[in-house]
């Protein structure tokens, strides 16, 4: 009985030893992986107690996100943001590209950079608190209760199986969004990514709440962009019961209640439908509005290069084009309503006959396969000929009854001195005396036509236009074009005049078309 007494302790205490070497090897091993150490999870869970389920969120951002806009995380100061790893190795791939996001990429890397320089590693694993003044955020003196933490998803378990080698780094975001949904529910975990695939996949592979990044976006839906001019109903003196109207340097001012106006900006017209009134808003205080009167005879027998307006909406757009008052134009509305040619026709007058500017300068966005134009034949203005087909059918369209009309828009082409130059090739100049014409500008983001605006100098007009129904940018839509931001954040500056041209009057076969298609 001794003997098989002893006999049975041997093996039971290598059993016990083998499963303390393995429990120690296994907690050895979670500590390791930094973002999911339970001393981090603990210490999740504890203030998941703390804030309350509901109140405290965790965001986890796509690359994309941090592309659109760098300096996004401080948009969820009030919650707690996740970058994964995956995410700090596409923008580290894509900081040296020759692409025009590697400078976002770059700004990306460096704004994470100063969060997290003097944070040791344990410290990045569980989170460290935003900055307390969080500038880049545009919330000054703002607090931010929530935290930001990076995310080892490498070294997860796969979840979710890659199709290809090509989307393996959104799978293993998603991995890492399903891993934190599970672990630490109930917080709730919300996957932040504009790839409008990527939100599908996530939702497919079981992630509960997908989000698209909506803070950059002025308006929800496009149907409250600004047209730039009122249309009042009935006759418009029949709805005015006080107003002072004066004479000053030869303009007829009325000054009346603001409140039957509202909204109503700097610079927006006022038209009526039984009369044959027309105004522009001169001057806004408090509670009274000054209009300008205009009249839409006048308006409609305004000229230019002998094209004049089809309808009080080009009216409009010529009154304001042709004042030197105004520095930005920008002009919205469907395809042929006329924005390039009342555009192009504005800039000859201004510059040949009234001699206002020295130059015309015409640009655009070029496709993904025309950021880099070098790899085509000729000058820069024979590369962007391609894209600027719209601008020379113009010329044309403009100069169709001459004797000549090759002739006469190479001579008008260097009379003018027009000139056709990429927007890429825009950073770091200073435009003065020029008329610059930059076109199809819903293909823009912020960013880029905030670039293209900085670079004008004095005594130079800039006309932007766009078409917000055809976005060929596969990161942009209406609410977040550059356009619909342009014309939000200039709609109260005295300089500036915003016309959304309604109608087509390019053909009735493209009346059609724009109605019914």
């Amino acid at each position: 009985m001794e003997r098989i007494s002893n006999k049975n302790t041997k093996p039971n205490t290598f059993k016990f030893a083998s499963l303390v070497k393995y429990l120690s090897t296994l907690t050895l091993i979670l500590n390791d992986l930094n973002p999911y150490s339970i001393n981090a999870i603990q210490a999740d869970f504890r203030q998941g107690d703390a804030m309350g389920d509901t109140t405290r969120k965790l965001f986890v951002l796509d690359t994309n996100i941090l592309l659109h806009e760098p300096y996004a995380i401080y948009s969820f100061q009030e919650h707690d943001v996740v970058i994964p790893m995956t995410v700090l190795e596409e923008l580290d791939r894509i900081k040296d590209s020759k692409r025009d996001v590697a400078r976002d990429a770059r700004v990306a890397i460096r704004t994470l950079e100063d969060l997290f320089h003097d944070a040791t590693p344990e410290q990045i694993s569980e989170g460290i608190p935003f900055s307390k003044d969080i500038q880049a955020s545009g919330n000054k003196g703002a607090e931010a209760s929530g935290t930001i933490s990076i995310l080892a998803d490498y070294e997860l378990q796969e979840t979710v199986k890659a199709f290809n080698d090509d989307k393996a780094g959104d799978n293993r975001i998603l991995n890492a969004v399903i891993y934190l949904q599970n672990k630490r529910a109930p917080r709730e975990i919300v996957l932040i990514t504009k790839d409008i695939n990527m939100r599908l996949k996530a939702k497919g592979a079981g992630v509960r709440f997908v989000e698209d990044y909506q803070t950059d976006q002025l308006i929800d839906d496009i149907q409250y962009l600004t047209k730039g001019f009122q249309q009042l109903e009935g006759v418009f003196w029949d709805g005015i019961d006080n107003v002072e109207s004066r004479n000053v340097a030869g303009k007829t001012l009325h000054t009346m209640a603001r409140e039957p106006f509202e909204p109503t900006f700097i610079n927006q017209y006022i038209i009526d439908q039984d009369s044959d009134f027309a105004g522009r808003v001169e001057e806004i205080t408090t509670e009274q509005i000054t209009l300008r009167d205009l009249s839409r005879e006048r308006i409609m027998n305004r000229r230019a290069w002998d094209i004049t307006p089809k309808n009080v909406y080009q009216g409009m757009a010529i009154d304001a084009l042709l004042d030197p008052d105004i520095d930005l134009v920008i002009l919205t509305g469907a395809a042929g309503s006329g924005k390039t040619l009342l555009a192009m026709a504005a800039a000859l007058e201004q510059t040949i006959e009234r001699k206002q500017f020295d130059k015309i300068i015409v640009t655009r966005n070029t496709p993904d396969i025309g950021e880099s134009i070098g790899f085509l034949p000729g000058t820069e203005e024979e590369k962007m000929l391609p894209w600027l087909a719209a601008v020379t059918d113009t010329l044309e369209a403009l100069h169709k009854n001459d004797h000549c009309t090759e002739g006469s828009m190479k001579y008008i082409c260097d009379k003018a001195n027009i000139q056709f130059k990429s927007i890429n090739f825009m950073r770091g100049r200073s435009i003065q005396n020029a008329f610059v014409l930059l076109d199809e500008c819903q293909n823009l983001t912020a960013s880029q036509i905030k670039t293209i605006i900085t670079r004008c100098g004095e005594g130079t007009k800039i006309v932007c236009s766009g078409n917000l129904a055809q976005i060929d940018s596969a990161y942009l839509t209406p609410v977040t074009s550059g356009l619909t931001y342009m014309v939000e954040r200039f709609k109260n500056f005295e300089g500036s005049a915003n016309i959304h041209l309604n109608g087509v009057v390019r053909s009735r076969l493209a009346e059609f078309a724009e109605e019914n298609m």
